[in-house]
């Protein structure tokens, strides 16, 4: 049988493909392969990716899937390297329903006035708002502009079920979550969260629980652009119920000239 293979972020750099994200291959495997078997496959055929041994997740038809997971014609299978943003600095098809245009990703600017107002409502008592903006300086060197890639399709799922998590886990009335893609000047926003919930102790909650969630699971990764390079943005190891190995750290950055 066929799979379809996907890479993103560092994994398509590291391989040296050429073209616009997702890169897209295929590999023939033996009638009900498992993803393990798959892995194993794959890392044979590409040695230089056993520096991501320990920190991959893998995606099976936009869902992550464990290692005995068992593989048809047909299946795309996306390797993912660890999401973006989650580690801290050294220096210092649409969902139906009212969140149709709560939950999105986009490449235009994030007008944040409008999706605050969007979710007030009467019964709100208070919004509490994540505005993530791009600075101008990452460990010590000046930033000079990030480009956002994502796996969109489960990008979107995933953002979505975390809107409804968090309205089931916190009791909140009405959430916006909305993620730039493509490039990213300094000020500019890269995500934003707005949270309405009648007391302001459930928003505050949901709003962190929110971001630090995106941060580990949702498949989008920033590469950052210096005036000396460019590397892909450490992100913190998987859970250990999506990873394909016990969560390690990994270094997937490297210097780009």
């Amino acid at each position: 049988m066929r799979v379809r293979i996907l890479l993103f972020g560092a994994l398509k750099d590291l391989l040296a493909r050429d073209g616009e994200p997702p890169f897209s291959e295929t590999m023939e495997l033996p009638e009900l392969a498992t993803v393990e078997e798959f892995l194993r496959r794959f890392m044979i055929a590409s040695p230089q990716m056993q520096k991501f041994a320990n920190s991959l997740a893998i995606a099976v038809n936009r869902e992550y899937a464990l290692p005995s997971h068992v593989l048809h014609e047909g299946d795309e299978v996306a390797l993912l390297p660890p999401v973006s943003g989650g580690c801290a600095d050294h220096d210092s098809p649409r969902a139906v329903g009212p969140q149709v245009d709560l939950v999105r990703l986009q490449r235009e600017a994030i007008d944040a006035g409008t999706l605050v107002a969007q979710v007030k409502e009467g019964e709100a008592g208070a919004v509490v708002v994540f505005d993530g903006i791009v600075r101008n300086h990452t460990r010590g060197r000046r930033t000079l502009f990030l480009d956002y890639e994502a796996y969109e399709a489960m990008a979107l799922n995933q953002m979505r079920a975390l809107v409804s998590d968090a309205k089931q886990r916190f009791a909140v009335r009405e959430i916006a979550l909305v993620h730039r893609l493509g490039r990213l000047r300094i000020g500019e926003t890269s995500v934003l969260i707005a949270v309405a919930s009648a007391h302001r102790a459930q928003a505050f909650e949901a709003c962190r629980w929110i971001i630090d969630t995106l941060k580990r699971t949702v498949p989008i990764w920033k590469k950052e652009w210096f005036e000396d390079g460019a590397v892909w943005a450490d992100g913190e190891p998987f859970p250990a119920e999506i990873s394909t190995h016990a969560p390690a750290k990994a270094d997937i950055g490297g210097e780009q000239s």
